[in-house]
């Protein structure tokens, strides 16, 4: 996948990459991907970066309005530039522009982005900051805290980490101690860390970089570990020195458990059915608490309090759709509308499909977090069942549907884009809608 994909860049953004492990490439890598598209893309240092051959075309000016006008002209014949105050022949790097001036280049009509390396690392895989750094403007709208994967399992020294008694502090550490996935997440989410300097506006989406088959399981506990902390939009496992950069995409991804109906067809509530020793909604809730899901919403409609005391002992949100006989959209809607603002993703389960399991969910968030696909689904050769997986960009049209049915619509309308999973047991798809269909499960 693509980093100015993963990263969800859009014109106008200023991306700050401040850190270790591969802040250079990265930078010069998205810029690529963003030209790539025709944009027009302004990549600079507010410290220092080597000169070397992709940094391409270079204005170089210590007067701002000279150093803009360069810009433009330069802009004219180039779609990507590398702009510095200066040249440091001695040391055979670009020294930086100020940071007030990050937002001039922003906001010129001929740049459609601005990437700027933020601070040093001196080619470490972890560090943590100095006093003076890192120099991150104000006009910043994405903040990308690296670190690379290889420093797990290393000791904290000054061979792994640029600056190892600063992140020994902001760690609590002990110096050489074995760097954790605890330790890393715990130094690029510190205020003095990570996030120090950060623009309380700016989106923080940290990279883990040098990604690779045998580093995904470490590098997903990291994931898992940045994702505790609220101000973290979505985490990138990448190795951007690779034609394909990103290998998953971490997010916020909920459960919206559909148990709003009357069950007219079965003559009773399905959701307060006994179920291997439990209600069918203790049980489809119990089966999602055991998956990678962050965040569970339960929309209840008929008997909904009889319904929500069989959860009241669990960790979700109920929401009471009073809406619930006008159709499975109007639960659809409830549960949307009710899920909390930093989730990127969300999956549906129906109350009366108990043979899901939360491998099938694992697999299906896993599926989203390797393709960004807008829809996600599990297929049984040419049948699709549940649970259905939708990004947060199609969260307005799941908002719009109407009647009986719920997001079947929405996916009908981005049937390309629909990524899928394979079942090998068609039983997952078990739909309980008679007593004849109950008593033959059981």
């Amino acid at each position: 996948m693509r980093l100015s994909r993963a990263l969800q860049v859009e014109k106008g953004d200023v991306l700050s990459l401040v850190g270790a492990g591969g802040k250079t490439t990265a930078m010069f890598r998205l810029a690529a991907e963003l030209v790539a598209d025709g944009w027009k893309v302004v990549t600079t240092t507010t410290t220092m970066i080597w000169r070397e051959d992709r940094c391409g075309f270079t204005v170089l000016n210590a007067n701002p309005d000279r150093l803009l006008h360069q810009i433009v002209s330069a802009l004219a014949e180039q779609n990507i530039i590398t702009v510095a105050s200066a040249f440091d022949e001695a040391k055979g790097k670009l020294i930086g522009i100020d940071s007030s001036t990050v937002g001039t280049l922003a906001a010129l009509p001929q740049v459609d982005a601005v990437i700027v390396e933020a601070d040093g690392a001196k080619g470490r895989s972890l560090k943590a900051p100095a006093d003076y750094e890192p120099v991150i403007s104000t006009s910043t709208s994405i903040l990308v805290p690296l670190a690379a994967i290889d420093a797990l399992g290393q000791p904290l020294d000054d061979r792994w980490v640029h600056r190892p008694e600063i992140v020994t502090r902001l760690a609590k550490a002990q110096p050489g101690q074995i760097i954790t996935a605890e330790l890393m997440s715990m130094v690029l989410l510190h205020p003095e860390g990570g996030l120090k300097n950060r623009p309380p506006s700016a989106r923080v989406v940290p990279l883990i970089n040098k990604v690779s088959t045998s580093t995904t399981a470490p590098s997903r506990e990291v994931a898992r570990s940045l994702l505790q902390e609220p101000r973290v939009e979505r985490v990138l496992l990448a190795a951007v020195a690779e034609d394909d950069p990103v290998k998953e995409v971490w997010g916020r991804v909920a459960a919206i458990v559909l148990a709003a109906g009357g069950s007219s067809r079965f003559g009773s509530p399905k959701q307060l059915l006994r179920w291997k020793g439990q209600t069918l909604l203790e049980h489809v809730v119990d089966t999602i608490l055991t998956s990678s899901v962050q965040e569970i919403v339960v929309v209840l409609g008929y008997q909904a309090e009889a319904a929500r005391k069989v959860v009241a002992d669990r960790p979700v949100r109920v929401v009471v759709n009073e809406d619930w006989e006008s159709g499975q959209s109007s639960s659809v809607r409830a549960g949307v509308q009710a899920l909390a603002a930093g989730n990127q993703a969300c999956l549906f389960l129906l109350v009366d499909q108990p043979n899901v399991t939360s491998g099938l969910i694992d697999e299906v968030v896993s599926r989203y977090r390797r393709t960004m696909a807008p829809v996600v689904a599990p297929i049984h050769g040419s049948q699709r069942g549940n649970p259905v997986l939708f990004d947060k960009a199609l969260f307005p049209e799941l908002l719009q549907a109407q009647g009986d049915e719920g997001g079947r619509q929405v996916i009908a309308r981005h049937e390309r884009e629909v990524e899928t999973v394979e079942v090998a047991d068609q039983n997952l798809f078990l739909d309980i809608d008679t007593v004849e269909d109950y008593e033959a499960a059981r």
